[in-house]
């Protein structure tokens, strides 16, 4: 679900839970399935910006040394890297 889908939830969901007339659908509650609607475009818009947000960056660094066997000189490598979804 993304932001617009649980907002157009939240809002049909109060439509039918406070603008229409209660007992407009025959045998059908329309004020407690408007608050559920409202429920899950709430739980669904916080779901989605809790996705949608960064998260913590995982930095990941590498050292590695190498004593070359011609020259006897050090090498060293130096590697980072953003580890993410």
């Amino acid at each position: 679900m993304r932001i617009g889908s649980a907002i157009f939830l939240i809002a049909l969901g109060a439509i039918l839970a406070w603008a229409i007339t209660p007992g407009l659908i025959p045998n059908v509650d329309q004020t407690l399935i408007g608050y559920i609607l409202m429920a899950v475009g709430v739980i669904g818009l916080i779901a989605s910006l809790v996705m949608a947000s960064p998260g913590r960056s995982r930095r990941i660094s590498e050292t590695r040394s190498v004593v070359d066997p011609n020259t006897g000189e050090r090498i060293t490598r130096n590697e980072s890297r953003d580890s993410g979804l």
